[in-house]
Parts: structure tokens; sequence; C-alpha cells
């Protein structure tokens, strides 16, 4: 466990050592909805862009670009080993054995290849674009992100001494310390990796990830990225994304096709994996709208994941919908999962797992600075709840650095997908900053979706 990261980052060949090491290394939804790209959508072609929503920051000017195309390269000529494919076919994800068909794995092994991409830079910005087949593109959006975040971040080390870079990581480490701290031994607390899109490097990754097994036990439930999961025996998490609602929406023919495009993603997933993975994500095109309209065989899936929406709304939102729809709140599963911090995951969890006193709102525990006695709390469970913590589990290195600057700030990139079969696709979200495609086809899709339950919020990662 003990890494002297400063010494491996001073030591970095920085022109040969690789980013993405394995192409294992991205979130496991990923690969599960290239799997259901690959069975049900194999000859439609997409286009993905990379997106710098923290405008302020001149990502052109920070990272070498000759050093971003070297390492796409890199990660284009890599293929799935057999051990790999063998971990895939023979490991157990979410109690189930055999997720990955054989056919698909054999595909996987043979024949997949990621496609070629558009690289330049316009106005100090990086612009990046991926074509072609949607089961050649799709998985660049993790390798893309992390590369550039990690590009960012040896760009900022090179300005450093190696004893410049100790103090960094040793307040880095402290920092996850205390947090981590905080969360140990929390009733029920279930915790679990987001971070690799937006993460500060593999090495402080995989350091991060070890740390909260070893430290978190049985809180920490796992990771989403694929590959320490398959190095290190950890439980892979996820499912979908937004990606495929913004794929079946952009090619509907009709207002009507794309209202319910939504809902028939969901039901073409459900068939796919008999019944299994059946976590909501429904803020693609507004959570609200969504539950409104939803058929009642919905509200028989397993949970639902908040992403744009304040949690504590979304939580209540979909809780009040089960309800009126006969089912138990108690079985069901609530994921938060952005811009996560220690205050908001175990104010998240008292709210929806266990009280610390009565009569508490929803502001006061947003409002909390501390929630020292959460050792204390006596569950009493509304939903079960789970934290999928992102980028300030992987990334958090503000006010670290011993010169003072921010170079070390994490920033709000996505990489998003443009348009599905030559249609332009939209996401909407449930925060009117967060909304992403052309502004006519935006103004469209909320004529026809509304914008029942949408906020106006800051973008924070």
């Amino acid at each position: 466990m003990i890494i002297n990261l400063a010494r491996r980052a001073h030591n970095h060949n920085w022109e040969l050592d690789p980013i993405t090491r394995s192409l294992l290394d991205t979130d496991f939804y990923k690969l599960l909805m290239l799997q259901f790209i690959w069975k049900h959508f194999p000859k439609t072609h997409v286009s993905f862009s990379f997106i710098n929503r923290s405008a302020q920051l001149r990502l052109g000017d920070a990272i070498d670009i000759d050093e971003l195309r070297e390492q796409l390269e890199q990660t284009r000529k890599l293929r799935f080993h057999k051990s790999e494919i063998i971990w895939l076919a023979g490991n157990t994800f979410y109690g189930r054995r055999g997720i990955f068909e054989p056919a698909f794995l054999e595909w996987l092994e043979k024949d997949f290849r990621l496609s070629d991409y558009e690289l330049g830079v316009q106005d100090g910005q990086i612009s990046l674009t991926f074509r072609g087949l949607w089961t050649e593109t799709t998985l660049w959006e993790i390798y893309a992100l992390s590369t550039v975040n990690e590009l960012r971040t040896r760009a900022a080390l090179k300005d450093l001494s190696e004893l410049e870079m100790d103090i960094l990581y040793a307040r880095a480490k402290t920092r996850l310390w205390e947090k981590m701290a905080r969360l140990l031994g929390v009733p029920d607390l279930r915790v679990s990796d987001f971070g690799t899109r937006r993460r500060h490097s593999f090495l402080w990754q995989e350091y991060v990830v070890r740390a909260m097994s070893d430290v978190l036990g049985t809180n920490f439930t796992g990771t989403s990225n694929t590959y320490l999961a398959y190095k290190h025996d950890l439980e892979a998490i996820g499912t979908n994304a937004h990606e495929l609602p913004m794929a079946l929406a952009a090619m509907a023919d009709t207002d009507e096709e794309l209202k319910t495009a939504q809902y028939r993603l969901l039901e073409l997933w459900q068939k796919t994996y008999q019944g299994e993975l059946l976590i909501l994500l429904p803020d693609t095109f507004g959570t609200t709208q969504f539950l409104q309209g939803a058929p009642d065989w919905v509200a028989d899936w397993t949970g639902q994941r908040a992403d744009s929406k304040d949690p504590y709304i979304a939580g209540d939102e979909y809780i009040a919908w089960l309800e009126a729809r006969g089912r138990d709140p108690k079985q069901k599963l609530f994921i938060a999962s952005d811009s996560l911090d220690v205050d908001e995951i175990l104010g998240l969890h008292a709210y929806f797992g266990g009280t610390i006193r009565q009569g508490l709102l929803p502001a006061d525990f947003k409002q909390a600075s501390d929630f020292e006695d959460a050792k204390k709390w006596t569950p009493e469970r509304r939903i079960r709840f789970s934290a999928g913590w992102g980028t300030l589990l992987t990334n958090d290195f503000r006010n670290c650095n011993p010169r003072g600057d921010d170079g070390f700030d994490p920033a709000s990139l996505v990489c998003k997908l443009n348009d599905a079969e030559g249609r332009p696709a939209v996401k909407l979200s449930d925060n009117f900053q967060k909304a992403l495609g052309p502004q006519s086809e935006i103004e469209r899709y909320r004529r026809v979706f509304g914008v029942a339950g949408v906020a106006d919020a800051p973008i924070v990662t």
C-alpha cells in the first residue's frame, strides 16, 4: 500500500508511459452499454465530442497537443487480453455469472477496434471528435476524459521539484484519510468509486481505491473502474448512462416517438439483461416528466440514480412516486452521484437511511458542516441509499499545491454524443446549465418534454 507517488511522478517517462494501460480501464457501464449497442445497433453511426465546461481553463494551452495525440494513438492500438476476456466471462457481476454473452466476448477479443478521431486546438480549447460506428466510438468517452485529465496533471507536475511533489501528495493523502475517517463505521453506509473520468491520474485513483477498500471495508462497495476491479478483486459497479436515451431519441421520427424513446429504451434494456441491472437514470430529458409518464412496470425496477438534480429533492420525488404506485421504497435503491463529497454523502445517508434527530429538513443536512456523530445514528431507513463518489474522491487536490496556484483543481470535462445517424442528439438534464445539443433542438425537446422540476444551478464538477 506504501507508494511513493511523488517519485513515481517525478520519474515518469512522459513520452512513453501510457495513461490508458488496458481497454478495461473504463467505467463498467460502458462495457454493458457496448454489449447492448453491439446486440441492437451494430450498424448505427454516431459521433462524440469532447467539451470543456470550465471555459476559463484554456486546455489547449495547458496540454501539449502532440502528447495528447501520442496517448490517443497508443490507446487505439490496445486490444483486450485473453485473461481479461476470461475474467469478463467467468466473474460474477451483481450476483450473476454470464452477464456478457459468449458471442459478444468473442467479438470483443477478435474484432473490436476503436474509431479514428479528429484532434486540434481552437481558440485555446481542445477540439476532439470521434466519428464512426457506435460500437467503435462509445468507449472513447472515458479514455478521452481520463487522458486529458492526466495530461493536465502531468503538465502541472513538470513545474514542481520532487520535494514539492512530495508535499502535494502528502497533503492529498492527509485529506483522503480525513475523509475516510469520517465515513468509517457509519452504520449501513454504502460508498463506491465513480471517479475514473475526472481522476488526477491512474496511479492516484488506484491508490485511492485500495485505501478505501482497506480502510472502509464493507462500507466500500466497489469501483466503476473495470480494470481496477479486475486487478484488485473488487466489485465492478455500473449499469447505463444518458448516451442510450439520447441516441434513441435522436433517431425518433415524430414528437410522439421522441417522447416515448426513454421508455422504449428501458423495455429493450430489461429484455437484454433478463431483468437484471435495473437502475433508472431518468434525468436525460428531466426526471419529473419521466416519472409522470412512466408505465407502471417501470416502478418494478431496482432503483434510481440521481445525476443532475438536487439529490434530496430527487430522492423524495422517487419515494413519493413509488408509494403512489404501491411499491415499498424501503426495498428500492437510491444512488446519488453528482459532485459529492463527505458532507453530502453523510447528509444524504442520514436523510434517507438514518436520522440524527427527528424533525430535520433537507436544508439542515445540506448546510451541515459536521456529522461526526454519524456512527451513533439509529437507522430509520426510508430507502436504501448508496453514494457514487466521483471527482472529489479521485481528484481533490484543491489547495494542496505548495506553490499555491490552482493548477491541480478539477475541471468539468465531458465527452457527449453529438448525433446518431446524422440526427442531432440532445440532453436536457435536470439543470438548465447542463443542457447539450443545438439550441434549436434543445428548444424543440423542451416543448416535447416540458421543463417541470428543472432547476438553474451552477455546475461544480
